[in-house]
């Protein structure tokens, strides 16, 4: 065991970065054990000195001086935190560049700048470890990219994003709506003030872009996603779905049909016998599907303080005992494969869900059966309970109709979708969400 202590630094003091300073202190003994040398914690880097905080450090290990940080030579690893794309791009190249390894959990950053920091930093011989950018406290990135090395993965399918997944189980479980469900997310600290990132899919679609760099070895752009969020759906949506025999997740999905990938990131029907059905609250669940080892599971809180700085602290270890410096040279990130194309979103072929509130009068039933057919679109089944009593302020009552249609591609769903809205007899804009058989 090495006596020379590898000395951190955390730049972004937030919910993670007090969960990681509260395990490097409180199991310091142990971290030390399975490091190898000890792990010790020099500087914290914060916007605001004077902000109360639930840890308490040791006198100078605050600091609101990041350019002292970046510049001590001293500190071996940067645990960077920062959230978004500036300035923490800037910050971990200086990072790289002061010759310091960088542990992160921005899977924005990484997702849309990835490329060049990967790029840069094999340059330097530095490290990057972004474990906890993924799923949280579930090992999927050390999965992907040692565990199933000897695979072609070819497909993908996870809940990647545990806010999204709390709420949908407090509106189905608790008969809550979304207002109500994202309030309760953020007061247990699952969803930040502005929760649109976790609901509006891009927070998954970004994760969902690491791992599709990570196992099929191409450059994905957000752009590039077929991505639609929870923020559109109601308690009847998931009441609906579960009436059908399905559940309401928000599933991203990568999918290799010949040498071509199929991704997207949306609320989507998944049938009651599927393991993805029964994932509740903020757990993660990810299926990986390789050629030779076939589907495995992985599964694990994806949200909270302590899951992620968890797979902060892991990775602080791969550091310490010289596993990241083997692994992270070989993970050819920076080299991207350009035989595998991306799959027109008109082309993705699926069934899909739809809600539609209209007038229940005669020949409003056949007007969307013909919008549907003008564009080859069979329906599997349908759903219209009894009316309720007319609202004196319409001409005729306005019932849901749900519809499940049969295989289509999404050009034309999204052809027929258009001409629905021009409907008078639709009355408000109506749901669709894709249905995984």
């Amino acid at each position: 065991m090495s006596s020379s202590p590898l000395n951190v630094a955390i730049i972004g003091m937030g919910t993670v970065g007090s969960g990681v300073a509260k395990i490097l202190l409180d199991r310091a003994e142990q971290m030390t054990t399975r490091a190898g040398r000890p792990i010790h914690l020099k500087r914290a880097v914060v916007r605001d000195l004077s902000r109360p905080r639930d840890i308490e450090l040791a006198e100078g290990v605050l600091t609101d001086d990041i350019d002292s940080v970046l510049n001590d030579d001293s500190i071996d690893v940067i645990i960077q935190l920062v959230g978004g794309i500036d300035p923490a791009y800037d910050i971990m190249l200086r990072a790289l560049e002061s010759g310091k390894d960088v542990v992160t959990a921005n899977k924005a950053l990484l997702c849309e700048k990835g490329e060049s920091l990967y790029q840069r930093a094999r340059e330097l011989g530095r490290c990057i470890c972004f474990e906890a950018a993924v799923a949280g406290g579930v090992p999927l990135i050390e999965t992907v990219t040692q565990a199933m090395s000897a695979n072609q993965i070819t497909s993908i399918e996870a809940i990647l994003n545990g806010t999204s997944n709390y709420i949908l189980t407090q509106m189905f479980s608790h008969d809550v709506s979304y207002d109500d469900a994202v309030k309760s997310a953020q007061e247990i600290g699952y969803a930040e003030a502005d929760p649109a990132m976790d609901v509006d899919g891009t927070d998954a679609a970004q994760k969902l872009g690491i791992l599709v760099q990570l196992s099929l070895g191409i450059k994905v752009s957000l752009d590039q996603f077929l991505r639609q969020g929870i923020d559109t759906l109601s308690l009847a949506d998931l009441k609906y779905a579960d009436e059908l025999g399905y559940t309401v997740k928000l599933l991203a999905v990568a999918n290799l049909i010949d040498g071509q990938l199929e991704m997207h990131a949306q609320p989507t029907l998944i049938r009651n016998d599927n393991p993805l059905a029964h994932v509740e609250d903020a757990y993660n669940k990810i299926a990986l599907e390789g050629d030779a080892v076939g589907k495995i599971w992985l599964s694990g809180m994806g949200a909270g303080q302590m899951a992620t700085a968890s797979a902060v602290v892991a990775n602080l270890i791969d550091v310490a005992v010289g596993r990241a410096a083997l692994t992270f040279p070989r993970l050819d990130l920076w080299n991207p494969r350009h035989d595998i194309k991306i799959m027109p979103r008109e082309e993705i072929s699926r069934r899909y869900f739809l809600r539609l509130n209209v007038e229940d009068r005669p020949h409003v039933l056949a007007d969307i059966t013909n919008v549907l057919g003008d564009h080859e679109i069979s329906i599997a089944s349908l759903v219209q309970h009894e009316a309720p009593e007319v609202d004196p302020n319409e001409s005729y009552p306005i019932v849901p109709l749900v519809i499940m249609t049969h295989q289509t591609t999404e050009g034309r769903f999204q052809a027929a979708s258009r001409e629905l809205e021009q409907l008078t007899c639709i009355r408000s804009p109506f749901v669709r969400m894709p249905v995984n058989d």
